[in-house]
């Protein structure tokens, strides 16, 4: 049994160093606000915060201020999870479309074979494809019909991969199983339980009174940042502060009892934390890590360590665990990106454990300045991957169109005097040419947005611009938007002038408009064929792979070609007849 008086002793020490080192490290990183909780033995041994949560308005730091836990939310999601096993009502081993029967992937096998338990250690075969949910716009569950439009890296349990989008489908999994939704669940299961205050959007989080600011760095700079919504809110969206996270903590540590209450099985507890999927190589004093379901699992100088990290536009958490020591530490920062958390808990694991502390805020230092140095290297160099003498292959008005894809939605392009500009969900903005048929998107480092991602079109057989690709994933090959209708084939006036008998040799062709407004197209002596707008007056013929017609205009206005583009050639047909009736 540990000796409370000496362990009272021992944290006592170390609060001057840490008081130090959390202001020389905030100095550094530009940090201005972070947040300390640890807990040992069942106790909440310490709560402090340091600096302010707002630079601007001067407002303090509490261990009460409310910061977004970003990815620690996985291991709330989790737990929500391993209660309904608990309760009987969720088999985590079976397949997730036992629970949610719209569940489908890209690969058909997969689909049936994805568990719950797969989605938790992030073995499902997707990688991230993060730019489905991060610009918002798109519900729970059409988060999840696009899973079966974005393709697999990998083979299902094969290699570890992160996924925000399998956590947004377990949390359909719990709201299915429990009839509540996923944040009603948690806070009634776990929260409101564990005595903590939450909340799960950015207008929770707004609406705190003891709210943090989120910050944002670039090139040494800071700026405030807006609040950024988490929309996969199972995979990072609780906000809450580290006096709050000290209580799941002491509940995780208990090994699923709070005050005397078992919430959740030990046993339940020990297979969440359990390494199961090999996720990252030793470097430094940490060993192999492992996926569990929804905690992550190493080692550090010797001690194993359990927890979960997170990060987010202006937000920078981490929970580390040593379950041996009934030890647990928690430290939220408000500026993105920033290693404060870590050099922190380091500090007072070394301390608690008896070892000399590891020199982390000197060595990241280090690696920082020289990155910092390197990144103003790197944009010097940046034109040397252009294509010199490379311009476009066309006139910019033939790029302006919107091109779509199933799950990621559409890219609006437009023309104007001072070039392409670009428009998808939240973003907009104008496009600079690279080289050939690439443009790229603006850098805008401090707001969410895909900086400088390549944009390449590509044309069909005929020369015409027909789509369009972007590295939005970069584990599978880039994400090919298809060129949408536009143009006269989607007006119906000028539809209805195609409609008419046209001869090519012997062969006469009736163009007739159907009663939905299509056209359809009946040669001699062939079948009947649904003509399908395509751009410009460009038809697709539906039952044709790879054939397209083309209503042309004369020099009076009036529709009187009809050109063939096949496989083996273009034809062109004269109009003999105009105006049949619509059949």
């Amino acid at each position: 049994m540990p000796d409370p008086a000496a362990n009272d002793t021992i944290l006592t020490s170390m609060i001057p160093g840490l008081d130090a080192l959390a202001e020389e490290a905030m100095t550094e990183w530009k940090v201005p606000a972070v947040a300390v909780a640890l807990v040992q033995n069942g106790e909440t041994a310490i709560l402090k915060a340091y600096g302010q949560r707002d630079a601007e308005a001067g407002l303090p730091a509490t261990p009460h201020t409310q910061f977004t836990n970003c990815s620690i939310t996985k291991t709330f999601t989790a737990t929500g999870l391993a209660m309904l096993v608990d309760d009987g009502r969720l088999d985590w081993k079976k397949p997730v479309r036992d629970y949610v029967p719209e569940f489908r992937l890209h690969d058909p096998v997969a689909t049936e074979r994805v568990t719950v338990r797969d989605l938790l250690c992030h073995h499902s075969g997707l990688p991230r494809h993060d730019w489905i949910w991060m610009p918002g716009g798109l519900s729970r569950m059409e988060m999840l019909a696009a899973m079966r439009h974005i393709e697999p890296s990998r083979d299902i349990r094969t290699t570890y991969q992160y996924s925000n989008l399998g956590y947004n489908a377990a949390s359909i999994v719990a709201e299915r199983i429990s009839g509540q939704s996923w944040e009603d669940f948690t806070r009634t299961r776990i929260t409101e339980r564990l005595k903590m205050p939450v909340t799960f959007s950015i207008d929770g989080l707004a609406n705190a009174e003891d709210a943090a600011t989120p910050y944002v760095s670039h090139r040494d700079q800071r700026r405030p940042s807006k609040l950024w919504p988490i929309h996969a809110t199972a995979a990072g969206g609780i906000n809450t502060s580290v006096a709050a996270i000290a209580n799941w903590m002491r509940f995780l540590l208990a090994e699923g009892e709070f005050e005397n209450q078992r919430l959740l099985s030990a046993a339940l507890v020990r297979e969440m934390q359990a390494p199961r999927v090999h996720s990252g190589t030793p470097e430094f004093e940490f060993g192999h890590v492992h996926s569990g379901l929804g905690f992550v699992s190493t080692t550090y100088r010797g001690e194993r360590i359990i927890g979960h990290s997170g990060g987010w536009i202006g937000w920078s958490t981490l929970m580390r665990l040593i379950p041996e020591r009934n030890l647990g530490i928690a430290v939220f920062c408000n500026l993105g990106g920033a290693p404060v958390p870590s050099i922190l808990i380091n500090y007072l694991f070394d301390r608690i454990c008896g070892k000399e502390p590891v020199p982390w805020l000197t060595r990241l230092r280090d690696l920082r300045r020289k990155a910092l140095a390197q990144e103003e290297i790197d944009e010097q160099n940046r034109s040397a991957a252009r294509k010199p003498n490379a311009p476009p292959a066309h006139p910019l008005s033939d790029y302006a169109g919107s091109y779509e894809h199933p799950a990621y939605g559409r890219i609006t392009i437009t023309a104007t005097a001072d070039g392409l500009h670009w428009a998808y969900r939240i973003f907009s903005g104008q496009l600079a040419h690279r080289h050939y048929e690439t443009f790229e998107t603006p850098r805008l480092p401090y707001e969410l947005n895909p900086d400088r991602l390549a944009i390449s079109f590509s044309t069909d057989r005929d020369g015409n611009v027909a789509s369009l690709s972007a590295q939005f994933e970069p584990m599978v090959a880039d994400i090919v938007f298809t060129r949408a209708p536009g143009g006269d084939c989607m007006d119906a006036t000028f539809r209805a002038a195609c409609v008419g008998r046209w001869r090519h040799g012997s062969i006469t062709h009736v163009v007739s408009l159907q009663h939905d407004g299509e056209l359809t197209l009946k040669p001699d002596y062939q079948p009947l064929y649904h003509l399908r707008p395509y751009q410009g007056g460009i038809f697709t013929i539906i039952e044709l792979e790879g054939f397209r017609v083309e209503f042309r205009r004369g020099a009076t206005g009036a529709v009187d070609e009809l050109v063939f583009h096949q496989p083996n050639g273009t034809f062109i047909a004269q109009r003999i007849e105009a105006g049949l009736a619509s059949s």
